[in-house]
């Protein structure tokens, strides 16, 4: 696999899509982009990886596989390794480049929209335990994602998205979203389960005597229609 020093952390991160593609090697290598996103290489990938799951999460399975590398990012944020380390199976994977320039054609344009309302701010949602804490929540995210839950990964690969935008541009507006989105989901969770805890007391005596209702309901109907 060749080695590629792009120091792309110097760069708006659409000019170094660009210059990905303007390469002339006709493979586009993983390890690679991982060399190019340089320090953003955690951002860029879990952005790129909680979008695809949005995109294609439905299929059945898909969730586990793409949400196993979000796993392993996770734990290198919360280890604060300095860049991402993937396997050398993986680093190996490639894509034909001319595919990969004619897709950043369609996608380019809008991404620029994007980088131009985003700016470093907020530093403190950046910071080193900023980002530990991020990969706790991306960790947990992961989990989630990784699970057979039919339509359960939409709101975790739209956090973990936000929050790998968030690092990729150092804007902490967008981390703050992510948090926002975060607590709220724990907000939910709590009074759900508080509901839970509150009107089960009530609602399973109910339930017990329906229950029993259900085999005299049968006797009864059996006995109708049949005689």
């Amino acid at each position: 696999m060749p080695d590629y020093d792009y120091q792309s952390d110097t760069r708006p991160f659409s000019q170094v899509l660009e210059d990905i593609g303007a390469k002339d090697d006709p493979k586009l290598y993983l390890g690679e982009l991982v060399n190019a996103f340089g320090e953003r290489g955690f951002g860029a990938l879990m952005l790129f990886f909680g979008l695809m799951n949005i995109a294609i999460g439905i299929i059945p399975g898909t969730t586990t596989i793409l949400g196993a590398p979000l796993l392993l990012m996770g734990l290198q944020l919360m280890t604060r390794q300095d860049q991402l380390w993937l396997p050398k199976w993986a680093l190996r994977r490639w894509i034909d480049r001319e595919a990969y320039r004619n897709g950043l054609e369609t996608v380019l344009p809008r991404f620029r929209k994007m980088e131009r309302l985003s700016k470093p701010r907020l530093s403190v949602m950046t910071s080193p335990v900023s980002e530990v804490l991020i990969g706790v929540a991306t960790f947990l995210l992961a989990c989630i994602l990784v699970l057979p839950i039919w339509g359960g990964n939409l709101i975790p690969a739209l956090i973990i998205s936000a929050f790998g935008f968030g690092l990729m541009q150092r804007d902490g507006l967008a981390i703050v979203i992510a948090w926002g989105a975060v607590a709220l989901i724990c907000l939910a969770g709590l009074v759900i389960w508080l509901a839970w805890t509150w009107v089960s007391p009530y609602l399973l005596p109910v339930w017990a005597w329906l229950n029993g209702l259900l085999p005299q309901a049968w006797a009864w109907l059996s006995g109708f229609f049949g005689g």
